[in-house]
């Protein structure tokens, strides 16, 4: 037989060791490398969540903060699980095939091997799922979750992670004896011998809603990267932005301010154009309102203004120009002005609009308002703008959506937009918001932030903190079997106590005290945050913090001696001794040496806390 007959060799064992060697993990880890990407953040989540499954927990949530790489971090996560030998992982999303369809293709881009599969592909009859390995996308929606049910019958120990898991997941009439479609749905997916992990930046309501049992000390932080922006940038403590913040008044709604924003918008990309070497394309975000029909007359003075600067012989062009002028005056000098001027003139054909209305919308080119295609960009939408939707080049936010009634935490946290990688064009950025919103949203952030400082040394439980203007979740998902309100108070872990400590909390200046007692017990037992939270709000001066004498738990018959908590709080009644204080701390200690510190607030703040494993 000649050389064309011959029959290869092949080694079947052989092959077979290195499809079973494949190392998915790492491959991800060297993409996000190569790419020049910080991975140290999501190798801190991901051996976290290893490490918690690895203890048994079978439910928990992973939170990080809004924009901050959270999907990168689901592939990294899903290639790992797999390289342990989870077969069947599925992703779930928001009900939004624009959503769905971004995932996936990021999934699919990253060569994660297998290649992530929509549902749709999944549920053909011919598709077997009792071999090999499979990651699944599917959207939150009770049709598509029953037909992917009917499919996974006989499928065990299956994967869900999913994804802004606080939105439609958790369980809305708990209090009603009832569940809901899409909970009981996710319910039956998981099964008895399942893993759940919600992914979110917003925890609250999967907390207090008990969903799935998820286990809150067992929580998984996942730390922004060095490059991302968020909170401490847009709304810190000291009030010093480095960024442009415009506050409107909170009565007039007249559309000269978002006209006059449109042109900020124009000349800070002229401008920054002009320093580069090559064009880029930036977007704004119009955020003002949550109807349909608002977004329509929202479109009309970006039309009105960009038609009228590319038509040089419109009655407006004049004094839109002559605006604009002045406004680049301003920013960035005389000199400059003139040159960024013509610059948008030249440039003011280069548009595109989008309108983003709902979730279901297929028409809407979703691509390009995420990732501008036009060098000045305009995005108009409420609701489906807030929530896992990533803005690349987002060069300006304009939200004058105020709300008469209570506003959500985990809502507002979500509709910070303007986070994420923005350190590069942080100083041209600009925020556009009614002053008395703006106010309530970084009140938002206080609260969100000091819950979550308990549970990111996973040494305690978080207390959620709400007041008359600002509801931590919606009031049908929390567990009122399960959650003491009205607690007033919060907790930090444990630390070590010594009879020196008795002199810093007698401290004549209790702000000096406090910093003390933090260098003393350590920043996780008392946290910057909050003694910088307390630095800010102090009516009645230094008299506005009380400082109390130390007591011991072991005399509270029904406290847990050895976490030194209690169902109904230990701190009591705030004694007479700091008539004027509202920040009041106490440390109670054991028998066995340790210690916890104790913030009570004397105010309007509600304190909620889930006490079900307590």
């Amino acid at each position: 037989m000649g050389k064309r007959g011959r029959t290869l060799g092949v080694d079947i064992e052989h092959l077979r060791r290195i499809a079973s060697e494949r190392d998915r993990y790492e491959s991800q880890l060297d993409r996000l490398k190569r790419a020049g990407k910080q991975t140290t953040s999501i190798e801190a989540a991901v051996s976290s969540a290893t490490d918690t499954l690895a203890s048994g927990t079978r439910s928990f949530v992973v939170y990080g903060e809004p924009q901050s790489g959270k999907t990168e971090m689901m592939i990294c996560l899903t290639a790992k699980l797999l390289d342990d030998g989870h077969h069947v992982i599925i992703h779930l999303l928001n009900d939004s095939v624009q959503l769905l369809q971004q995932n996936l293709e990021r999934f699919q881009r990253s060569n994660l091997s297998p290649s992530a599969k929509n549902f749709s592909d999944v549920i053909d009859p011919d598709y077997s799922l009792k071999t090999g390995f499979h990651v699944i996308f599917c959207k939150k929606n009770a049709s598509d979750l029953a037909k992917l049910n009917q499919k996974m019958e006989r499928i065990a120990k299956k994967v869900i992670i999913d994804d802004e898991a606080d939105f439609a997941t958790p369980n809305a009439l708990i209090n009603k004896g009832d569940v809901t479609r899409i909970n009981a749905l996710i319910q039956k997916l998981i099964s008895d011998d399942g893993i759940y992990i919600g992914v979110t930046a917003t925890p609250a309501r999967l907390d207090l809603n008990n969903t799935f049992d998820n286990d809150n000390e067992k929580w998984v932080n996942f730390p922004p990267h060095g490059a991302y922006t968020g909170q401490d940038a847009f709304f810190p403590l000291d009030g010093n932005v480095d960024y442009s913040l415009r506050l409107l008044p909170d009565t007039d709604d007249s559309p000269k301010y978002l006209r006059e924003a449109i042109f900020r918008f124009l000349v800070r990309v002229a401008a920054l154009n002009l320093g580069s070497s090559a064009d880029e394309n930036y977007s704004m975000l119009i955020h003002t309102s949550g109807k349909k029909l608002d977004h329509k007359s929202d479109k009309k003075p970006v039309d009105d203004v960009m038609n009228a600067l590319s038509d040089v012989h419109s009655k407006k062009f004049e004094d839109y120009a002559h605006q604009i002028g002045r406004i680049a005056s301003s920013l960035y000098g005389d000199q400059q002005a003139e040159r960024i001027l013509g610059y948008i003139v030249r440039n003011s054909d280069q548009t595109t609009t989008i309108i983003m209305n709902s979730e279901r919308d297929k028409n809407v080119d979703f691509k390009s308002a995420t990732s501008p295609a036009a060098m000045f960009t305009f995005v108009i939408g409420g609701n489906i703008v807030s929530r896992g939707v990533t803005f690349d080049s987002l060069l300006s936010m304009f939200f004058t959506r105020d709300s008469k009634h209570k506003i959500q935490q985990d809502t507002y946290i979500q509709r910070a937009r303007m986070f994420g990688s923005r350190k590069k064009h942080l100083p041209h950025f600009e925020l556009t918001i009614p002053k008395q919103l703006y106010l309530d949203w970084h009140r938002c952030f206080v609260f969100h932030k000091l819950a979550l400082e308990a549970i990111k040394t996973k040494k305690g439980s978080p207390v959620w903190l709400a007041d008359q203007r600002i509801a931590a979740v919606a009031s049908s998902s929390i567990d009122k079997a399960n959650v003491m309100l009205d607690r007033g108070e919060m907790s930090f872990p444990i630390f070590d106590y010594s009879p020196d400590i008795e002199l810093i909390m007698q401290a004549n200046d209790p702000l000096e005290g406090l910093q003390r007692l933090q260098d003393k017990i350590g920043s996780d037992s008392l946290p910057s945050y909050l003694i910088e939270y307390v630095r800010r709000f102090l009516p009645n001066g230094a008299a506005s913090i009380g400082l109390h004498a130390s007591s011991t738990i072991e005399n509270m018959k029904d406290a847990d001696k050895e976490k030194i908590e209690r169902r109904k709080g230990v701190f009591g009644q705030v004694t007479r001794e700091h008539p004027n204080a509202i920040h009041h701390f106490k440390i109670f200690f054991n028998n066995r040496g340790k210690a916890r510190l104790i913030y009570k607030f004397s105010g309007n703040i509600t304190f909620m806390k889930n006490v079900k494993n307590a």
